[in-house]
């Protein structure tokens, strides 16, 4: 077993054990942690902008990678429903063996919640958790080029275009917000991603999903993001 697998069971079972522990809370911690603080703070308190800049960073140096952002509203300080897009871009050539090429452009969509776990809830720097539930349809080509034939001592190639695919998944989202200046914040959240509804074709998993990253049952990721009060 890999130590990624270690780690996303270990963030599986943690994530079990929180839900646990909030179900077996009395009924009144319950309420006033879901709860809006009674003050003179209005509900509606603005939105943010957000982008990150790993997946950019990863896109430009590497084969893959997500260029996204986020619009979030913010209720009293306390939660902030969360919409998320963005595109996400794969050219990906395998071993110096097969030499198969894997590409792929598409769009990804994401909608959740962050709560903020500080108690002073209207303070600029905030620690967040939430969640998101994310969605991918995207093309892909897997091609092989310039395959020598060893009988006609010519080079072809073989691969499928277009192959139509599409993934649901589950993100779970630990975060920090700290101010720098004016409306412009810097924060950086680590998340873990499980795989709930994909179709993928009859090649088996394709290399990498828009927005998800590198395919697998589940992943950790995290995203170092630059943020604008609006």
């Amino acid at each position: 077993m890999t130590s990624s697998r270690h780690i996303s069971t270990y963030i599986l079972r943690l994530s079990v054990s929180l839900l646990l522990a909030l179900v077996a809370l009395p009924s009144q911690a319950q309420l006033k942690m879901f709860r809006m603080e009674n003050d003179s703070i209005p509900l509606f308190r603005g939105f943010t902008l957000s982008f990150d800049l790993v997946g950019a960073a990863m896109l430009m140096l590497g084969d893959h990678g997500e260029i996204g952002g986020a619009l979030r509203v913010n209720l009293h300080d306390q939660w902030f429903p969360v919409f998320e897009m963005g595109i996400g871009r794969a050219k990906h050539e395998n071993d110096s063996v097969t030499h198969i090429t894997y590409r792929t452009t598409a769009p990804y969509f994401k909608l959740g919640v962050d709560f903020n776990l500080l108690k002073r809830k209207h303070q600029a720097n905030r620690i967040y958790a939430g969640f998101r539930w994310a969605f991918t349809s995207y093309k892909v080509d897997v091609i092989r080029e310039n395959l020598p034939d060893p009988t006609w001592k010519s080079k072809s190639g073989f691969g499928v275009n277009g192959l139509a695919c599409s993934m649901h998944w589950l993100e779970i989202v630990m975060g920090i917000d700290a101010k720098i200046f004016g409306p412009f914040h810097l924060g950086w959240d680590v998340r873990y991603r499980r795989r709930l509804i994909h179709k993928e074709g009859d090649l088996g998993n394709t290399w990498y999903v828009p927005g998800f990253g590198i395919n697998g049952q589940d992943q950790l990721s995290a995203n170092f993001n630059v943020i604008f009060d609006i």
